[in-house]
């Protein structure tokens, strides 16, 4: 039954916002004289000599028409929330465990678990002595002067 009363309310409230901005675009402006976006002449015709009076009255009773859907729909919705949930009121309790999820036994090891490889080679350690002639080259190799 709020369901239904819902999908109704929605159906207005759209067309209130419609009727609205509709009406709110065709009002004119206070330091235009006269209506000339929407015909001119046409406005005066349609609603008589009084048009701001009118459009602004339509405009008062719209936007209250608006706010007070609005607020019907709002109370609608908290009432299917705290009712259709089994009558609990609450939103319902999923349980999970904290952390990464399991691996399972065949599966590779993730990038991040693996240890990160050396970026540069390391020089083997030699056991000669150190020769003041010897210079090091690129890659660690060390390399005697002519």
């Amino acid at each position: 039954m709020i369901s239904v009363l819902i999908g109704i309310g929605t159906f207005v409230l759209i067309i209130v916002a419609v009727a609205l901005i509709l009406v709110v675009l065709a009002q004119r402006a206070k330091s235009d004289g006269g209506m000339a976006a929407m015909g001119g002449g046409m406005m005066e015709s349609t609603f008589g000599p009084d048009t701001s009076n009118v459009l602004s009255k339509f405009t008062i009773r719209a936007t209250i028409v608006f706010f007070v859907v609005s607020f019907l729909l709002y109370l609608g919705y908290v009432h299917i929330r705290s009712h259709g949930a089994g009558g609990q009121g609450t939103l319902p309790n999923i349980s999970a465990q904290a952390g990464l999820p399991p691996v399972p036994a065949g599966s590779p090891t993730p990038a991040a678990a693996q240890p990160a490889a050396p970026t540069a080679p390391v020089p083997a350690a030699t056991n000669a002595a150190p020769d003041a002639a010897a210079k090091t080259g690129q890659g660690g190799t060390t390399t005697k002067a002519p």
